[in-house]
């Protein structure tokens, strides 16, 4: 089952709860706002220092999927600085109940976080990085973990699915429980990319039908594949394992899905160039029984739930809440 979880931009209930390395605003309050100032929230401060801290940790986290252009940025940026502010009103909120964290509790789970880091001087460079000492990370850390107190106590703990639910979901969602047909299947390939010289395909053509001609006297395919594809399959006998429809070019699925095990194909052609493939065995369709995704869509339909009514009850904080905003673009994100 695949289920996903929205925009990776989305204040989710992870960053509210588990945002510990973000660096707060001064709490005192002053006459005059500190520079840089782009919230006010309750009479504390959020500094424009604080929103670029969350926006290099968001562009590490994402790294690997690219950087955003533009509109992408400014989006990002408009959650992260409700988020913040969210933060804010949920930390503020956890004083007001009487929520603290006592200092073993914090020293545990400091310890913790050191022992992900090889050495000592790895965790103080991660620090250094981002500009944090232990004893803001620690307030952080008490930050972080009232806010998870709270939302435990005041919405999670709220919170039932039952079994009437996740069946309801399950019946009206069956095709994210289905596993569809799957076949094995093998293939020699001699390339001729799309755009390539007719002179570099009809040599390619040439080379693919003196192999087939070899399969046809009775060639192992296996030893075949090994000795001419050009696809790194080649060691394994031009072996490519299971696959379903819409993993592999539209020409080849629908030679690869007409053979019964044991076939091998005419001449494919594709985009890569020219193929023979001999179908293994297949795999049909099957749908995941609901006594064995029961527990993993409980958790999961909780999962939403809470997000949904952790949203819900920010909101209501806010609405409470004299928030000042000073972001010249600062616009309340939207939340789908």
């Amino acid at each position: 089952m695949r289920i996903t979880q929205g925009k990776w931009f989305y204040i989710s209930v992870v960053i509210i709860i588990m945002a510990l390395f973000a660096i707060q605003a001064c709490k005192k309050k002053a006459a005059k706002l500190p520079e840089g100032t782009i919230a006010v929230v309750n009479g504390a401060v959020i500094t424009q220092e604080d929103l670029d801290t969350e926006l290099s940790m968001a562009q590490q986290q994402f790294a690997d999927q690219g950087q955003p252009d533009d509109e992408q940025l400014a989006e990002i940026k408009k959650n992260l600085f409700e988020g913040l502010i969210a933060r804010k009103v949920l930390y503020q909120e956890s004083q007001k109940k009487g929520i603290e964290v006592d200092g073993a509790t914090i020293d545990k789970r400091l310890a913790s976080m050191k022992k992900q880091f090889p050495k000592e001087d790895d965790f103080k460079n991660m620090l250094k990085k981002m500009n944090l000492t232990e004893d803001a990370l620690n307030a952080q850390l008490r930050e972080g973990m009232a806010i998870q107190k709270l939302v435990e106590q005041e919405v999670i703990s709220n919170i039932e699915i039952s079994d009437k639910n996740t069946k309801d979901y399950y019946d009206g969602h069956m095709d994210l429980f289905k596993q569809p047909e799957k076949i094995r299947a093998s293939h020699i390939l001699v390339k001729a990319e799309s755009g390539a010289d007719e002179s570099v395909k009809a040599e390619a053509l040439k080379k693919i039908k003196k192999i087939q001609k070899e399969l046809k006297a009775g060639g192992d395919f296996a030893e075949l594949a090994k000795k001419y594809s050009e696809c790194p399959s080649s060691a394994k006998g031009g072996d490519l394992g299971y696959f379903g429809r819409g993993q592999m070019v539209k020409p080849f699925e629908e030679a690869a899905f007409s053979l019964k095990p044991g076939e091998i194909s005419d001449i494919t052609e594709t985009n890569f160039g020219y193929h023979l493939i001999k179908a293994g065995d297949r795999k049909p369709e099957v749908i995941t029984d609901y006594k064995d995704i029961k527990e993993r869509l409980s958790q999961y339909l909780k999962q939403m739930k809470t997000k949904e009514e952790v949203g819900r009850y920010i909101e209501s904080l806010k609405e409470k809440a004299k928030i000042e905003r000073f972001l010249p673009e600062a616009k309340k994100p939207r939340l789908s």
